[in-house]
């Protein structure tokens, strides 16, 4: 039995998972870039891991040179889970 994913659960997980890694919860959106969240490569590494274990998507380090914002990053992991 699956469940549908909506962006607004992906959106809500990635936000949360990016303010425990430091992130200033007043900076976070989607339309945040890494640079502006001060977000570094080790932090998109965990970031990869929570999606998989939440969402069963693997984001290789491929994909993260494409997703430039956190609105990126959810658009895809919504788009890979259905």
């Amino acid at each position: 039995m699956s469940t549908a994913v909506t962006a607004e659960q992906v959106e809500a997980r990635v936000l949360a998972a990016l303010v425990t890694f430091g992130a200033d919860a007043d900076v976070v959106s989607r339309d945040a870039t890494w640079e502006q969240l001060e977000v570094d490569s080790l932090d998109l590494v965990e970031l990869a891991q929570v999606v998989e274990d939440e969402y069963n998507v693997e984001i290789t380090s491929q994909d993260m040179q494409h997703l430039l914002t956190v609105g990126h990053v959810v658009d895809m992991v919504v788009e890979r889970a259905a």
